[in-house]
């Protein structure tokens, strides 16, 4: 199995070694509700492991309460807009306070669809064709450079927010303008009809992958954290040599975007059997239906011990190497 080289796991072993944790959760993005559940799970979990953890909603609670409030690091689990963005990364380093998962230009770059697949197509990593929209009579071009079915889509929102799948010119006008209402440009992609696959990334290894089945026209957000008629598959594949492709890939998508710690790389693949990249979420749900901890099921890792992981990517190798020099000294 792969591994990134510079993302190898630094255990902890004491909770009192992580301090004071904020766990980040709610917000005032599109994804305030998904957030608020994947929060509360991931709090209960580092409380009953012994983590000194406190919930913090960055809607209710100012930035200046935050920094007197004396976190030793935070857990974010803050989706799309100012949480996932690089917005909350930048303000986290400038008061010195750890955090889990990718830095301020990854989370950044992960969260721009556009800039995100501009940089797979530099790489040679497979991902749909696509085109620009920066007024809904893009949409019309796009269409004609594309064909039918098309994906339209915000570039800067998660969990299908705004994403429409278009069939026809009869809805081309609507999908458009309802992606261009999170901002421009938004992004027409081609349609990829075939097997939805995800596979979750953690500490530089790739988790098994997990093929999604929805009786819905694609895997939108009622689907992700609604239906009880979505089905998933872990691993995805029991091809062996499909499955190392997918965690080949995953994770040189996660380099290529500069991604640390933990995150989850999303797939379509067509009858051809060649998987494409779609995008890279960098703080992916932790809800009861969500595909990070159902991935670390598979490979032995219970969700207390995956809450306990991601916290574990805001330690740097310093900070460990002090802590068990302060525990050598005191022995």
């Amino acid at each position: 199995m792969s591994v990134l080289p510079d993302e190898a796991r630094l255990p902890v072993e004491d909770a009192a070694r992580f301090g004071r944790v904020a766990v980040l959760y709610g917000g005032s993005s599109s994804e305030r509700a998904v957030s608020l559940d994947s929060g509360k799970a991931v709090l209960g979990a580092l409380q009953s492991r012994g983590v000194d953890a406190v919930g913090w909603d960055p809607a209710e609670r100012s930035l200046v309460d935050f920094s007197a409030a004396g976190f030793d690091r935070a857990w974010i689990a803050l989706h799309g807009p100012g949480g996932e963005d690089g917005a909350l990364q930048g303000a986290l380093q400038w008061l010195n306070v750890p955090y889990t998962g990718s830095g301020v230009m990854a989370s950044a770059i992960a969260m721009d669809k556009i800039r995100s697949k501009q940089l797979f197509v530099e790489a040679g990593i497979s991902t749909p064709d696509y085109a620009l929209l920066k007024s809904v009579a893009d949409a019309k071009l796009a269409a004609n450079k594309l064909g039918y079915p098309l994906v339209i889509k915000p570039a800067g929102q998660g969990s299908s927010v705004g994403m429409t799948i278009v069939f026809d010119a009869d809805d081309l006008n609507a999908a458009a303008s309802l992606a261009l209402e999170f901002g421009a440009p938004a992004l027409a992609e081609r349609c990829i009809v075939g097997t939805e696959s995800t596979v979750a990334v953690l500490q530089g290894d790739a988790l098994p992958s997990i093929r999604i089945e929805t009786p819905r026209v694609f895997y939108d957000y009622r689907a992700k954290y609604e239906s009880e008629r979505t089905r998933y598959h872990c691993p995805g594949t029991q091809d062996a040599e499909l499955e190392s492709r997918y965690r080949d890939l995953a994770l040189a998508a996660f380099a290529v975007l500069g991604c640390t710690g933990w995150g989850r790389v999303d797939f379509m693949t067509a009858s051809d059997g060649a998987p494409q990249v779609l995008e890279i979420n960098t703080v992916p749900g932790m809800t009861s239906h969500s595909l990070v901890p159902m991935a670390a099921h598979e490979a032995g890792i219970d969700f207390c011990e995956l809450c306990w992981r991601v916290l574990e990517t805001s330690v740097t190798d310093k900070q460990v190497v002090e802590a068990v020099g302060v525990a050598a000294n005191d022995a």
